[in-house]
């Protein structure tokens, strides 16, 4: 009899442009560990190259510019533990290439533009992550970020920035409203966008969407003085949580936090700091302590999901031998 095979698990994480969704992906794949992960990026199924967007005037948040029937048929293939041939973009030179055969792994991450844009795509995800980082953080990080890595000057990613405006508010940010946990990462209060570096505070929206682990632990078993915090409020109307990391938190009490999740993260062993946490500014690897904290705490979200679905399929599995041996012929 073949043995089944438990589907994998899957997060989306959607957020606009230089949100920090590629940010947040490393971390998570390097504390679940590589050989456990499969990467999936939605901008790789682009209909047009760069130079042919330039000529159409059309830019790449636009559903139009994307194969989303594709995207849809590859995300129920990935949801049911099937590989496809995935399209491949490449950013470095906005160019189309050859495209990669992909397996999905325990755990799938797929990040982009458009991920929750239709009704057939939230449907595949465990896990649905929205980045929301104030505008003009974001603006801030998109020019470091094109201008070091993709050969724009800071007059054209501007100029970018304004011609995309129109579908940003038409098509990305309204994905927010589907997604189990927003996360938004801004300046203290007081502090410039540039000054505030590593030090920038995270605020994640815990919706009832998906069951959330009990993280009253994080706030009674730190001191007062922590800088995290668990409140009850609401959002868009929706009661929800709101757990709350200060930029400020200093890097003991940032172990501290980080030893008390990794305790209940049973099937990981802890990794190195410099596995998770970092980001690139320019050419330049900085940690962040709130950035470690937001993806430590994502994965026990995707981990708790992996131990959920392995016990409901653990059952099925039990009845099909139990049935299996019913079935079979009486020894003489």
């Amino acid at each position: 009899m073949p043995v089944a095979r438990r589907r994998p698990i899957i997060l989306g994480l959607v957020g606009d442009s230089a949100a920090g969704k590629t940010t947040l992906t490393r971390g998570l794949t390097n504390i679940l560990g590589p050989q456990r992960v499969t990467h999936l990026c939605t901008d790789d199924y682009h209909k047009y190259d760069r130079r042919e967007r330039a000529q159409s005037g059309i830019t790449p948040l636009h559903p139009d510019c994307n194969y989303m029937d594709i995207l849809e048929l590859h995300l129920e293939r990935m949801h049911y533990g099937q590989p496809i041939l995935k399209p491949v973009y490449e950013h470095s030179n906005g160019t189309l290439v050859r495209p990669e055969y992909v397996q999905p792994k325990d755990f799938v991450i797929v990040e982009g533009l458009l991920g929750f844009s239709t009704p057939v795509l939230q449907q595949f995800y465990d896990i649905k992550v929205f980045l929301d980082p104030p505008e003009d953080l974001r603006r801030i990080w998109k020019v470091k970020r094109d201008t070091s890595k993709r050969g724009y000057t800071e007059e054209q990613v501007l100029a970018e920035l304004a011609k995309r405006e129109k579908d940003s508010e038409q098509f990305i940010r309204p994905q927010r409203e589907h997604a189990d946990i927003v996360v938004r990462f801004s300046q203290p209060n007081g502090t410039s966008l540039e000054a505030a570096g590593p030090h920038l505070n995270a605020r994640l929206v815990l919706r009832p969407t998906i069951p959330h682990p009990d993280l009253t632990y994080l706030v009674e078993s730190a001191d007062a003085g922590s800088g995290v915090r668990l409140l009850l409020g609401r959002d868009d109307a929706r009661p929800v949580d709101f757990l709350e990391i200060d930029g400020t938190v200093t890097g003991e009490q940032a172990s501290e936090l980080e030893t008390a999740i990794w305790q209940h993260l049973p099937d990981l062993r802890p990794v190195s700091e410099d596995q998770f946490g970092e980001y690139m500014d320019r050419n330049e690897v900085r940690r962040s302590h709130p950035l470690a904290l937001t993806q430590l705490l994502l994965t026990y979200h995707l981990l708790r999901q992996h131990t959920s679905a392995s016990q409901r399929f653990a059952a099925p599995v039990a009845a099909l031998s139990r049935l299996d041996t019913a079935n079979a012929p009486i020894p003489k």
